[in-house]
């Protein structure tokens, strides 16, 4: 647990506070939840949060205004939810020092990208076994070897998932075929690699022909380039 970054999630919304707990400790993440600006004072006072995903219009103290106070005091990363989408709005919400914006309503999986981005940005946080990669409509999880797409668990067999955990391992750069097949087990038959690639990028890509995330790089091998 203790290697899992910690989340405080600040809204006064208990619906939205309860199910943002639940999908964000479903993916990886410790998770604490405050209903407003003085009880996430409290609960910071208390403990170590690695980012907080905090609403913008709550009663009493608001969110830019609890950013500007955390601002003073420390570089923790702060990701602004908002019901307000106008470019005066999102300006402001920065302007106050957050380091991300997000307009609800909103999709999970795009919060889930936008805190995964911020962390592998943060030079405190190590994302360890945690760590996700998002690859369009997709997420990786690198501890559970996992790729979902929104709630759902893409099925992946066993080769294609030795494939992807490795290229995500280096993920950036260029993996030669004849290394990962024999990581994979596939011997001398690079040839293996080809065909769980070319059936990968149908499960990763919105068009397999044109990859955007799994890449031949000429002469080589095959790159993972993560959003």
């Amino acid at each position: 647990m203790d290697e899992m970054p910690h989340i405080l999630v600040v809204d006064d919304d208990d619906r939205l506070r309860q199910l943002l707990r639940k999908y964000l400790s479903d993916n990886g993440y410790l998770v604490s939840t405050a209903a407003d600006a003085a009880e996430a004072r409290a609960k910071l006072a208390m403990v170590e949060a690695d980012l907080i995903v905090l609403d913008v219009m709550m009663p009493g103290e608001d969110g830019l205004s609890l950013t500007r106070h955390l601002r003073q005091s420390g570089a923790i990363p702060i990701l602004l939810l908002t019901a307000m989408g106008e470019i005066e709005d999102r300006i402001g919400g920065l302007e106050s020092g957050a380091d991300d914006y997000l307009t609800k309503p909103f999709e999970p999986r795009e919060l889930l990208l936008r805190i995964a981005s911020i962390l592998r940005r943060s030079p405190k946080i190590d994302l360890g076994g945690a760590k996700l990669l998002g690859l369009g409509a997709c997420v990786w999880d690198m501890a559970r070897a996992e790729l979902r797409q929104g709630d759902e668990v893409v099925h992946l067999t066993t080769a294609e998932r030795e494939l992807l955990g490795i290229l995500a391992e280096a993920a950036g750069q260029a993996v030669s075929r004849d290394d990962l097949a024999n990581r994979t087990g596939n011997g001398a038959n690079p040839r293996a690699i080809d065909v769980q690639v070319t059936r990968l990028r149908k499960k990763l890509e919105d068009d397999s022909r044109l990859p955007r995330y799994l890449q031949t790089v000429r002469g080589q091998g095959y790159m993972l380039r993560p959003d």
